[in-house]
C-alpha cells in the first residue's frame, strides 16, 4: 500500500495528500515533520535521506519533493487523465506546477505566515500588505492566462492544478482584503466544487498560531487525513 510520511497542515504535504484522494488511491498517512518527529529515524532516513517532508514509498519505491510526487502519482495512477497523455498538454501542466513553485508559493505562503502564524500584538501591517501586493501581482498572471482557459493546462482538470489549488486556498482563506482577479476566482469556486479538494485542502488553519499547533496536534487523535 502506498505511505505518504508528512503531517496534512503542511503546505508542501497537502498537494501529496490531495492527489492522492483525488485518484481513489487507497494509503496510509504516516505522521511525521513538526510535533510529530519520527524524521531522524533510520526507516524514514531510506526514504529520503534529506530527512524532509513529504516523501511516499510505493511498494518498495521511495519518492520526496511534493511536486516530483504528484507528477509520478498522477503519471502511475492516471496517464491520460490527471497526467495528460499529449506531450504538449502534458508539458503547460508541468510549467504551471514549476511556475507555482517559483513564483506563486512564496508571497502567499510568506503572506500566512505574517498573519496566521504570527501572534496578532506581534503582525506587522505594513509587511502584510506588501505581501499581499506581491501576491496579488504574481497570481494576476495567473489570472489573464485563466481569462481563455478553464484550468490551468487547458480545459480540463490536470495536475497542474493541484499545487496552484493549493496555494490558491492559502491566497483566499487570508483575512485581508484582496484586489479582484475574477477569472482566478472562477477557476478557485470550481476547484471547490471538487469532494478531496475541499476535505483535504481546504482546511481550517485557525488564526493565530497557537490555534494552528492545536488544530495540527489533533488531527492524529482524529485520525483525519
Amino acid at each position: 500500500m502506498l505511505e505518504i510520511w508528512g503531517r496534512p497542515y503542511s503546505s508542501n504535504v497537502i498537494p501529496v495528500i490531495w492527489t492522492a484522494n483525488e485518484l481513489g488511491l487507497d494509503y496510509t498517512l504516516q505522521l511525521a515533520g513538526g510535533s510529530f518527529g519520527k524524521l531522524d529515524t533510520e526507516d524514514f532516513a531510506k526514504i529520503n535521506p534529506n530527512r524532509m517532508i513529504p516523501a511516499i514509498r510505493d511498494g518498495d519505491f521511495a519518492l520526496w519533493e511534493s511536486h516530483a510526487i504528484v507528477r509520478y502519482l498522477c503519471d502511475r495512477y492516471s496517464t491520460g487523465g490527471l497526467c495528460p497523455g499529449d506531450a504538449k498538454h502534458r508539458a503547460l501542466a508541468d510549467q504551471w506546477m514549476e511556475w507555482s513553485g517559483s513564483r506563486a508559493f512564496m508571497p502567499v505562503i510568506h503572506l500566512f505566515f505574517a498573519t496566521v502564524r504570527t501572534a496578532p500584538e506581534s503582525r506587522d501591517p505594513s509587511k502584510i500588505s506588501a505581501l499581499r501586493d506581491e501576491a496579488s501581482e504574481v497570481l494576476a498572471l495567473l489570472d489573464a492566462h485563466l481569462a481563455d482557459n478553464e484550468y490551468v493546462a487547458g480545459n480540463t482538470f490536470t495536475m497542474g492544478d493541484i499545487p496552484l489549488g493549493c496555494v490558491a486556498y492559502r491566497y483566499f482563506d487570508v483575512d485581508v482584503e484582496r484586489p479582484s482577479l475574477p477569472h482566478l476566482e472562477a477557476w478557485y469556486a470550481k476547484l471547490s466544487k471538487r469532494p478531496a479538494y475541499r476535505k483535504h485542502v481546504m482546511r481550517f488553519f485557525g488564526t493565530n498560531p497557537d490555534e494552528w499547533q492545536a488544530l495540527e496536534r489533533a488531527c492524529a487523535k482524529e485520525g483525519v487525513l
